[in-house]
């Protein structure tokens, strides 16, 4: 199994804002997008639509398009398939170092991105905390598919994906979505194919002040043994668990064949957070 930190929502560079914890469970934010997107801001679920605008200062409100990828909450939406389940399309460089590495029917995606707690102060949506990197989600993948045209090949196998982002015309590089799994195990142990946690997972330093500085485990950590992963050479592994997490890339790989230490920590990390 190879595992994908995949970096996802809101940020200082995409939207210029974070999305909210509430206590401790987390709420992705969406990206505004000019590509192609069947989706507004007003159409989320009424918490994530009024907590988009109020974080945002009415930046990514009303009918202002949202990029809702990957679409792993069924309640991000109101209506809904019976038969729905979650996917993340990817595209240009990302797509091609994910299909690099090698990643495919089997492997998991665990998304991250950058976070801030908040409170509503007169009805009014604000932050009161630290920038912080959680963990929010996770997708098993049951299929690859690449996209050509408007998708109408994938659509008849997949007629849930028909408001998907990346399953439309207007792309102008390759284009791929990654389909969940109904569900898989790890470790003996069962889970959903996709789906969002109820308790986001840290991996921001405790009282650190830079968020990308990572406390990870020993499985994942090469001065402890671990497999190490994709965009992260020697010089940002720290010692004593500490990791400098890169700044660009959206999708860092690591390979966990074998690893039976990673599939206890991925099966615990479900067990506790979701």
């Amino acid at each position: 199994m190879k595992v994908v930190f995949s970096r996802k929502g809101v940020d200082s560079a995409a939207g210029n804002c974070a999305s909210p914890l509430l206590g401790e469970r987390p709420f992705s934010l969406p990206i505004p997008t000019r590509e192609p997107s069947p989706t507004v801001y007003g159409q989320l679920h009424q918490d994530l639509s009024a907590l988009a605008r109020d974080l945002s200062n009415g930046r990514l409100s009303g009918d202002r398009f949202c990029h809702l990828d990957p679409d792993i909450d069924r309640d991000a939406l109101i209506d809904r398939p019976i038969n729905w389940r979650g996917a993340l399309g990817q595209v240009s460089s990302s797509l091609s170092h994910l299909r690099n590495q090698g990643v495919g029917p089997g492997d998991l995606f665990l998304f991250w991105g950058l976070y801030r707690r908040v409170e509503q102060r007169e009805g009014v949506w604000r932050y009161a905390g630290p920038r912080q990197h959680r963990v929010f989600g996770w997708l098993h993948i049951e299929a690859v598919c690449d996209i050509v045209g408007n998708g109408d090949d994938v659509l008849q196998n997949y007629p849930w994906l028909e408001d998907h982002p990346h399953v439309r015309e207007g792309w102008v590089s390759s284009n791929a979505v990654y389909v969940a799994s109904d569900s898989f195990e790890v470790a003996g142990r069962k889970f959903p194919g996709s789906g969002v946690f109820r308790r986001a997972f840290r991996l921001s330093e405790n009282g650190g002040r830079l968020p990308s500085i990572w406390i990870v485990p020993n499985w994942l950590d090469p001065t402890a043994g671990g497999v190490g992963m994709s965009y992260h050479p020697p010089g940002r592994w720290l010692g004593d668990g500490r990791l400098k997490s890169a700044a660009r890339g959206q999708e860092f790989v690591a390979d966990v064949f074998g690893r039976e230490d990673a599939e206890r920590w991925i099966a615990e990390l479900l067990e506790t957070h979701r």
